[in-house]
């Protein structure tokens, strides 16, 4: 992982997954929802505890944390290793995908520098695990989160976004996964 472990499982981290060469691969729906649906599996099953995200087009943003007696770092390789499978299977099969050949060869070329995975790389290996402990760092890394969308110009508001966890604060709204709310000022601006 380059350096960067998750040394306290049960701790708040704010982590990045990214996709490999900065593919922008959830301009899509069915990619996007892939990541909802596995994240919400992960919650019921895994003892995920999903405090804030948001879905970017090759990123995702996340403040997690792992329940009592669950490992939050193999809870996140679990997640990446399914969802990197269903978005590449998602990708073969989709006769719409007009990226398909485009998609599949960058993947096949990042997977010759992992010695672990001789297909596809989907995912970068490091997720830049960063513990979070004081009210201000979350409140910082929230803004961050919530206001990715606006910065690049997807929305006018934060909580316009609907795979963001922004309207869940912000609005008082059910988003589209079932978050464990972190009591503090959420008052994003802009």
């Amino acid at each position: 992982m380059n350096g960067h472990k998750i040394t306290n499982q049960n701790s708040l981290h704010f982590i990045t997954p990214t996709v490999v060469g900065w593919m922008d691969i959830f301009t899509r729906k069915v990619y996007k929802d892939i990541i909802i649906d596995s994240l919400a599996y992960c919650i019921q099953t895994k003892g995920l505890s999903v405090h804030s995200y948001v879905i970017m087009s090759n990123h995702l943003h996340l403040i997690v944390s792992a329940k009592e007696g669950f490992q939050l770092s193999n809870i996140i390789r679990d997640f990446k290793k399914f969802t990197s499978k269903a978005i590449i299977k998602e990708i073969t099969q989709n006769p719409k995908e007009s990226r398909q050949v485009w998609l599949l060869t960058n993947m096949k070329y990042h997977a010759k520098f992992n010695k672990n995975n001789t297909t596809f790389q989907f995912w970068k290996r490091d997720n830049y695990p960063i513990e979070i402990v004081s009210p201000k760092w979350i409140k910082a890394r929230f803004d961050y989160i919530h206001l990715n969308p606006v910065r690049a110009g997807l929305v006018e508001s934060p909580e316009d976004y609907l795979y963001s966890s922004a309207r869940d604060y912000i609005c008082l709204k059910n988003g589209l996964l079932e978050l464990d709310m972190i009591e503090a000022d959420y008052n994003t601006s802009v």
